[in-house]
């Protein structure tokens, strides 16, 4: 018998990779961890920049208003999803990167880029520092309470880790870790999580689909 897939991430991309789980003919337990908000930010000065790095679809949801400021920027992105998000709000998205946050900005220092703006959450693991010259918080995740059967039925589960704090978080709440599987997003998001997990993977890319390939074929 299949297992369930556990996805973990905040709406509305929880119910959106719930339905993907789903049409792949699986059965998807929707437990969202986190609930994101918008934080107020306040424009910088764009002369300052020559680059715009973006870790998260989150930051492009909830960034606001402020966000068309910033499209003189070029735009360096983890993930198809991620870009897809800028590119939809008109930014210009100019490299993808497929191996997580430091690898993206050690690419965007290769090619040329001197003085990177973080657009990010609150809670990150990209912080300033060599060629991020700042890091500006356009939204925050903030704990959701979970009850006893919500975590009973993570029992058997394969569970999607998007985030290294969701990682964390997810070890928080299980007891029994020998009775989960990790399908993990990044490396980062694995080692938040910690170790005793029944088996752990990591996805050949950081997006969605990828992750969910890899569930799928840890949940046979």
């Amino acid at each position: 018998m299949s297992r369930a897939i556990a996805v973990l991430r905040p709406e509305p991309g929880n119910r959106i990779t719930a339905a993907a789980v789903e049409g792949r003919g699986r059965t998807a337990i929707r437990l969202p961890l986190f609930e994101t908000r918008p934080l107020a930010w306040d424009v910088p000065d764009l002369a300052a920049y020559d680059a715009l790095i973006l870790t998260s679809a989150n930051a492009v949801r909830l960034a606001g208003e402020g966000l068309g400021l910033l499209r003189g920027l070029p735009v360096w992105t983890v993930g198809e999803a991620t870009a897809s998000a800028a590119r939809r709000a008109h930014l210009d998205v100019v490299a993808v990167g497929d191996a997580g946050a430091a690898a993206l900005v050690a690419q965007a220092e290769a090619e040329g880029i001197r003085r990177a703006l973080h657009l990010a959450g609150r809670e990150r693991t990209l912080e300033a520092g060599g060629i991020v010259a700042a890091v500006l918080p356009v939204y925050a995740s903030e704990l959701l309470p979970v009850i006893a059967e919500q975590v009973a039925a993570l029992d058997g589960c394969v569970a999607l880790v998007q985030s290294a704090r969701a990682g964390a978080r997810l070890a928080e709440i299980v007891s029994d870790r020998g009775a989960v599987v990790l399908a993990a997003v990044s490396e980062a998001a694995a080692a938040g999580a910690g170790r005793g997990w029944r088996a752990t993977a990591i996805a050949p890319r950081p997006e969605t689909e990828a992750l969910i390939d890899l569930a799928i074929a840890l949940a046979d």
